[in-house]
């Protein structure tokens, strides 16, 4: 079953109309491009799809269909605009926005401290040189330098990230892992570094991770719904347990557009978001010219307009299953895809054709 909501103006959802700028047109319909792709069995797997513009809803669409919580089947859901889901790894870059709202308050280390000294307990491996040189800073852009293997399936033992769940202390777990070069010098992508910068920013402000990305981050959006799974430990996945629906996503990408302020009040510091999209690390991920930032990923798609051809600036997180966030500040536009593709090797293709057949031609500035 495929829902079709129009662009929101009711007194519900007002809020989406604070950002608005300049003529919002598709320059080509996208409801007949999406259609045409459902038709042709092209979305397969595709539950929720939320498209932002001159921060309003101009496109929104719900299929209804099988899904998972984190790994556990659920019965056929009836998708709509309030239904949580997983996000999976989406959850790492709301981390990284998270380490920047906390650094602002003072409550975490600066990013050239060692990481491992945020650990006492682990003396041990506090004494290590090498060790000592890798920094919060290396963990936000995952050049940890360290061991990590994600390229099993997280059904697997063999994951890094399963193994990390299942080991008895998951910090001690990551940190220990063996050292394969100078920190800095290359990606390798890691749901551990991640988990040690949700653990700082909890012991910093003395709130849970998802008490604290409650406070600082959801209500000041509007977000009211949010669930944050924790592992078998207690611990919240700060790599990959956030739920949220796909209009809750997109408010994550609108509030980027907007520098950090929604409604007026700065949530996100615009110098953190500055710099947490600087190029870091260039991410071998089979999308040429991809780079990494803070936990965010970092693009340019070639785009024709009336001006010609061009790159375009966008910047993403990308989550297990296909859930994607695509902000592109060129186009004021934001795409929000929630999918229950879970570890399928042809998960990324029903987020490409949405992006490459249905938005990216129907977008032009004006």
């Amino acid at each position: 079953m495929v829902s079709t909501t129009p662009a929101i103006a009711d007194g519900k959802h007002t809020d989406w109309q604070i950002a608005a700028s300049g003529e919002t047109e598709f320059k080509s319909d996208p409801v007949t491009r999406f259609d045409d792709l459902a038709k042709s069995g092209k979305l397969s797997g595709v539950h929720g799809v939320v498209a932002l513009r001159g921060g309003r809803i101009v496109f929104e669409r719900y299929i209804d269909g099988n899904d998972m919580k984190w790994g556990q089947p659920l019965e056929n859901v009836k998708f709509g605009p309030e239904t949580l889901h997983d996000i999976r790894s989406v959850t790492k870059s709301i981390v990284g926005l998270l380490y920047g709202i906390a650094l602002a308050k003072g409550r975490v280390p600066a990013l050239d401290m060692p990481i491992v000294a945020q650990f006492p307990e682990y003396a041990d491996l506090g004494r290590d040189p090498e060790r000592e040189r890798i920094t919060i800073r290396h963990a936000l852009t995952m050049t940890l330098a360290m061991e990590w293997n994600e390229d099993a399936p997280y059904t697997d033992p063999a994951n890094s990230e399963i193994a990390m769940e299942q080991a008895p202390d998951r910090y001690r777990f990551i940190l220990d892992r063996p050292i394969l070069a100078k920190p800095g010098r290359g990606w390798i992508y890691s749901g551990g570094a991640v988990a040690l910068i949700g653990k700082i920013i909890e012991r910093g402000t003395g709130q849970s991770l998802p008490d604290f990305a409650k406070e600082v981050l959801f209500d000041p959006l509007g977000i009211d719904a949010m669930e944050w799974i924790r592992g078998q430990d207690g611990e919240p996945s700060a790599a990959s347990g956030l739920r949220l629906s796909p209009r809750s996503l997109a408010r994550i990408g609108q509030v980027i557009l907007q520098g950090g302020e929604w409604q007026g009040r700065s949530v996100i510091p615009k110098s953190w978001l500055d710099e947490s999209f600087q190029p870091a690390a260039i991410v071998d991920i089979g999308w040429p010219g991809m780079h990494y930032g803070y936990l965010w990923y970092l693009g340019e798609e070639a785009v024709t307009d009336k001006t010609g051809t061009h790159g375009e600036r966008f910047i993403a997180a990308f989550g297990n299953g296909g859930q994607r966030l695509f902000v592109f500040p060129g186009f004021d536009f934001v795409l929000a895809i929630t999918t229950g593709n879970y570890n399928s090797p042809d998960q990324w293709r029903a987020p490409a054709a949405l992006l490459y057949n249905v938005f990216l031609p129907s977008l032009t500035k004006t």
